[in-house]
């Protein structure tokens, strides 16, 4: 495949980042996401250490997320796979996301947890990717559960991107088929 008019080159690192919902009881359910860097090259870490290709970090977070108000109410987090031993020191650093809501600002409040010195960017990456996971995972559930919640509730996907923004065409769709369902 051409890339910018030139075949592709040597692939030296893909980073995979895996989101799954699960229930857990009736109140909450669990999302899980798994953050993986594989190194297709043998390489040198900064410190000078050569290193054969393979995983050079696997983290992963898990939620547990109040149905209702996205609040999150407990997360775990697991490093398998980390460069470096003191990368462990870390391991709590997304702790005060607890008792966070999904919602707007999510993202700048745990830069401002476990960014920087303050924590592992990897896991500040991950974290962040799973607020949009969180919304789909809860739209997935009451769909699955309230046929119609999403037509009932459609103000949850309005200006989350172009295609759902307030007045276009999707949300202008969504609020005549309410309006016919409200007239009988």
């Amino acid at each position: 495949m051409s890339l910018f008019g030139k075949p592709r080159g040597e692939k030296y690192h893909t980073r995979n980042i895996d989101m799954n919902t699960y229930d857990y009881d009736e109140t909450r359910f669990v999302v899980e996401g798994t953050l993986t860097d594989f190194r297709h090259k043998e390489f040198r870490m900064a410190t000078g250490e050569e290193r054969s290709p393979g995983i050079l970090h696997q983290m992963i977070v898990s939620l547990l997320v109040n149905k209702e108000s996205l609040e999150i109410e407990d997360l775990q987090v697991e490093m398998p796979v980390i460069p470096r031993g003191d990368c462990l020191e870390t391991i709590h650093c997304l702790e005060p996301a607890k008792g966070l809501r999904i919602a707007g600002g999510f993202t700048a409040k745990v830069k401002d947890i476990g960014g920087g010195i303050k924590g592992c960017n990897h896991l500040v990456a991950l974290l962040t990717s799973m607020g949009p996971s969180v919304m789909q995972g809860y739209g997935a559930y009451y769909d699955h559960k309230i046929p119609g919640f999403l037509l009932e509730n459609f103000s949850l996907l309005m200006n989350t991107c172009w295609t759902w923004r307030e007045g276009g065409p999707l949300i202008g769709i969504l609020e005549e088929k309410r309006r016919k369902k409200e007239n009988g």
